[in-house]
């Protein structure tokens, strides 16, 4: 992906700011929220749940008859092609988090369904507790003979017990996987208890009788995690956004005048009623680089109009740093034009546009509050000679296979022939380039990786690794990444320590416990970004490899038990209650959005992005050479 995102403000007068403003708030918005409203009461909505998918033009043909209700009449057809984008777009994310919940949910119920006391195994299995044991031991003896069954480590040193600890917690990982396969495949009633009796005590045989106290609370947690889970996929089905605090408004009418029936019909109110609801309508999208018009006003400022509000200009305003790129949306549609179409929009650098107001705090008319922006798509290797040269020939490889593809279809009617027509057409435009400035193309060792390990006390951590000898170059620390500007992290982190202070005092309080951020972090993820592409870019990496971001809180909640287990080596109980201080001190990072500002910085240089697990067990400098080692073991294997 070699696609980045610019902003911009726009800046019109108030009457096409309003104008706008009643488009998107009064008709555009209530039309996303009347579509995402009738995809869930669609009768056929539980069956595309369960597939995880919507079948394709639904939301189409569901906004077809919404063009002509007199909510929703009067809107350009760039709004309402925007709307069936968004809300599909929606339901689609929506869709792939319920499935990830349900995959989980399913987990839970099965683990639930495994977890007996000692007294109900004894009873299903028919055999003494004695019996079971022996049976759990010889299940375990089958997976790992290399564990100790009879707990000898009890009696070495603890400094050898603690090194034990650390490197079989991965084997326990994995023979835990191996016996929940084995009750998966076996019908054997005693087989299932064993392996029950093993698994609710971390794949090993207790030294201690179990307590029954213990016990309950232990089975009473994942009852609430399946019920907290079932209240999830029920209640997160997309709503919109209510521009006119109406729902707030009944919700506030219903509290003052009647009694809730459960606690959870009362915790429901107050939900909605602290609910900070949004103030600006959706954003509109054009999706196609020439539904934006792009030219200079007599003061010489690039202006643009857009497709279905082509009487209302809007001046750009932006930074320095971004004004190079719509000096070339100006000068490609311009060389297009003075060509008269000799050349081919598809290689224009603005690949799309979306219109969308910025909240800001006033109590002035909404237009003149909020600010509108535009967030613009570019192909960074659209900028040079190299990289579109790069880009056409991916382009016209893909046409000529389509005229080829469609010529061996024998006898073609008139349809046909003219989108061959048509094709042929673009590619003799492809073939006539625009001109561009000339920088040559980034080209890596193939075999020099840049490890990028994430984790919650150091928060990035950088392994430069020769693949061919499987050697680090060398390691970067967070405080090496940042030099001068480490100070800031302090910083950052105070500042997010104090925001989540007032946050349970204002949860106390059940006051609105919304509280902003500063952009600190922001601006530390993107010190921490470009430092590590200038890493690469000195090493000549081939690629930078990230960790999976979906395997992040296993991460973190793998590096607080190991700080944990080495605090408190005996006691189960001392370590779950330093986890918890442990959470409460160290403020975990925005990993999400430090990966994206790698991969923008990484994109505009031309260096490649790959992801790989990041392993659980080790130091941050083993993390990141073994992410590396790992990604460049499984290009080979590919």
């Amino acid at each position: 992906m070699t696609q980045i995102t610019v902003q911009c403000r726009l800046v019109a007068t108030e009457t096409t700011r309003q104008e706008l403003w009643d488009l998107m708030a009064d008709k555009n918005t209530p039309l996303i929220n009347e579509l995402l409203k009738q995809v869930a009461e669609h009768s056929d909505f539980e069956a595309w749940r369960q597939k995880g998918k919507i079948p394709t033009g639904t939301i189409k043909q569901l906004c077809e008859p919404l063009k002509t209700d007199s909510r929703f009449i009067g809107q350009p057809g760039r709004f309402y092609t925007s709307a069936i984008a968004l809300v599909s777009y929606i339901y689609k994310s929506w869709l792939a988090l319920m499935k990830r919940l349900q995959y989980k949910l399913e987990g839970k119920i099965h683990w639930l369904e495994m977890l007996k006391s000692d007294e109900e195994l004894v009873e299903i299995s028919g055999v003494n507790l004695e019996a079971l044991r022996s049976k759990a031991a010889e299940i375990l003896a089958q997976f790992s003979p290399q564990i100790d069954t009879n707990n000898s480590q009890n009696k070495r040193k603890t400094k050898s017990k603690n090194s034990k600890k650390s490197k079989s917690s991965d084997i326990s990982k994995n023979l835990s996987q191996q016996l929940f396969d084995t009750y998966r495949d076996t019908e054997d009633i005693v087989t299932h208890c064993a392996i029950s009796y093993l698994l609710k005590n971390g794949s090993k045989l207790p030294n201690k009788e179990e307590s029954p106290e213990k016990f309950t609370q232990r089975r009473r947690k994942i009852e609430i995690q399946i019920q907290r889970l079932r209240e999830q996929l029920e209640a997160r089905i997309p709503h919109g956004r209510d521009l006119t605090d109406l729902n707030w408004l009944n919700t506030l009418d219903i509290a003052t005048n009647q009694v809730p029936q459960s606690e959870t019909e009362a915790k429901s109110w107050q939900n909605n009623l602290l609910r900070k609801s949004h103030a600006v309508p959706f954003p509109v999208s054009y999706e196609t680089n020439e539904d934006m018009t792009w030219f200079k006003n007599r003061k010489g400022r690039i202006c643009v109009k857009f497709n279905g509000l082509s009487e209302h200009t809007f001046e750009i305003y932006c930074d320095n740093r971004q004004l190079h790129w719509f000096k070339r949306f100006l000068s490609d549609q311009q060389i297009k034009k003075n060509s008269k179409n000799q050349h081919s929009s598809s290689l224009f650098t603005l690949r799309s546009g979306r219109i969308s107001w910025q909240e800001e705090v006033g109590k002035d008319r909404p237009w003149n509050v909020n600010h509108l922006k535009l967030d613009c798509t570019v192909d960074t290797r659209l900028w040079t000679a190299e990289g579109t040269n790069q880009v056409r020939e991916e382009k016209a490889e893909e046409i000529a296979k389509t005229i080829t593809k469609s010529k061996e279809k024998g006898e073609l009617n008139d349809r046909q022939l003219a989108h061959i027509k048509r094709k042929q057409s673009t590619l003799d435009r492809i073939n006539n380039p625009y001109p561009r400035p000339n920088k040559p193309l980034y080209k890596g060792l193939s075999n020099i990786l840049v490890g990028v390990s994430l984790g919650l006390e150091k928060t990035a951590t950088v392994a430069i690794l020769d693949a061919s000898t499987d050697k680090v170059v060398t390691y970067r620390s967070i405080k090496q990444l940042l030099g001068e500007n480490y100070k800031l992290l302090n910083r950052q982190r105070q500042q997010k320590g104090e925001l989540s202070h007032q946050r349970k005092i204002a949860q106390t309080q059940a006051a609105s416990n919304q509280y902003g951020e500063s952009e600190l972090g922001q601006y530390i993820d993107r010190l921490l970004a470009k430092e590590i592409v200038a890493i690469a870019q000195k090493y000549s990496a081939g690629s930078i490899v990230l960790p999976k971001l979906s395997d992040m809180r296993e991460q973190i909640n793998s590096e607080i038990q190991a700080k944990a287990l080495e605090k408190c080596p005996d006691c189960i109980e001392a370590q779950k209650k330093y986890a918890k201080q442990y959470r409460r001190s160290v403020n975990q990072w925005s990993y999400g959005r430090l990966i994206e500002n790698i991969k923008s910085q990484a994109i505009k240089t031309g260096i490649v992005i790959e992801e790989s697990k990041q392993p659980i067990r080790g130091s941050s400098q083993d993390k990141a050479k073994e992410l590396a080692t790992t990604a460049y073991k499984s290009r080979k294997k590919s």
